[in-house]
């Protein structure tokens, strides 16, 4: 999830642990506690591109991560506060505003290698990364609690029914996108596709509005459900596999082809423009929805540049080509 969204939890789960005892201290350290395992994006400044890809939501995204320096930075706290406060509490605090960080993001479509070192992702594709319905609500919650007095009732109350919130809107997320996935046969059917395999997932800033991706021999297909409206077999998006090519490639040291498959979970198409190879991951959508059906290319990938056949550069691909063929109001 998005940064704030790891805020409030861990300032949520630290006020829930030790608000009582701490006050807003106990909120304050479980928000840092709840941002510190995504200081493994540092790494992104050092590493070859796709290296980065596979850091990301790993070691620090992980059991072992929490297990292992929770008790050390909560050493760290029990000092500067001169060993006031139990030390047993503090390494509570610090270990479920940590933990609690990768659990959340398991439900994104990324997911987290949460029993690191098995090189295992676990997501639930159940809510978008960033979501005003959950972000918000919480967010308000926790924010008056934390204006009352830290012995009031009505202080935790506040806390927990903002907790309880999100957990019901993370079950609600999962609900839908099985529903949906159970249904996603009869919306081919009706195309005569025979697909393979099949992920749904939600499309930004909403749990009301689905990508159902699948395959079948030789391409992609994009097709999406509202809640509020019936199927539209017309919105389909047809995009063509051509993943040869990845494997034809020629890498100037490491080869990487494998590792892309690995990130894409084999949902990735290639696209060859000029001397640049395009590899999408094809799980986080294509532009269609945001620009009025102007242009249909996969959101995420990487470019690769060749040179005499061999790739010597390789560069992250994001939404932002689209921004000046955005149109939100066509979206929502």
């Amino acid at each position: 999830m998005d940064s704030l969204t790891q805020i409030i939890l861990g300032a949520a789960v630290g006020e829930a642990v030790a608000g009582k005892k701490m006050g807003n201290k106990a909120a304050f350290w479980g928000a840092i506690a709840g941002t510190i395992p995504d200081l493994d994006v540092i790494i992104r400044s050092f590493v070859h591109p796709i290296d980065a890809a596979l850091w990301h939501r790993g070691f620090s995204h992980s059991i072992v991560f929490a297990l292992l320096f929770s008790p050390i930075l909560a050493w760290l706290v029990y000092q500067l506060y001169k060993k006031r406060y139990d030390l047993k509490l503090w390494v509570k605090l610090i270990f479920l505003g940590i933990v609690t960080h990768p659990m959340l993001d398991i439900f994104t479509n990324y997911g987290t290698e949460f029993f690191w070192p098995f090189k295992l992702r676990l997501t639930f594709n159940s809510v978008f990364v960033i979501d005003p319905l959950y972000t918000i609500p919480f967010g308000l919650l926790l924010l008056v609690a934390l204006f009352l007095k830290r012995e009031s009732s009505l202080r935790r109350k506040l806390n927990y029914a903002g907790i309880i919130y999100s957990s019901l809107y993370l079950l609600w997320g999962v609900i839908v996108k099985l529903t949906i996935l159970s249904n996603s046969t009869e919306y081919f059917k009706e195309q005569n596709i025979k697909h393979a395999r099949t992920i749904v997932t939600p499309m930004p800033f909403t749990s009301f509005y689905w990508l159902i991706l699948t395959e079948n021999e030789d391409n992609f297909f994009f097709a999406y459900k509202s809640l509020f409206y019936s199927f539209d077999e017309n919105e389909t998006v047809t995009i063509p596999k051509n993943q040869a090519l990845l494997d034809s490639l020629q890498w100037s040291g490491k080869n990487y082809s494998e590792q892309l498959k690995f990130i894409t979970n084999n949902y990735y198409s290639t696209e060859k423009k000029g001397d640049t190879l395009f590899c999408y991951d094809l799980r986080f959508g294509e532009s269609s929805p945001f620009t009025n059906e102007q242009v249909k290319t996969p959101f995420l990938g990487y470019g690769m540049v060749i040179d005499n056949g061999i790739v010597n550069k390789t560069f992250g691909v994001s939404p932002r080509r689209f921004w000046d063929k955005v149109n939100f109001d066509t979206y929502y």
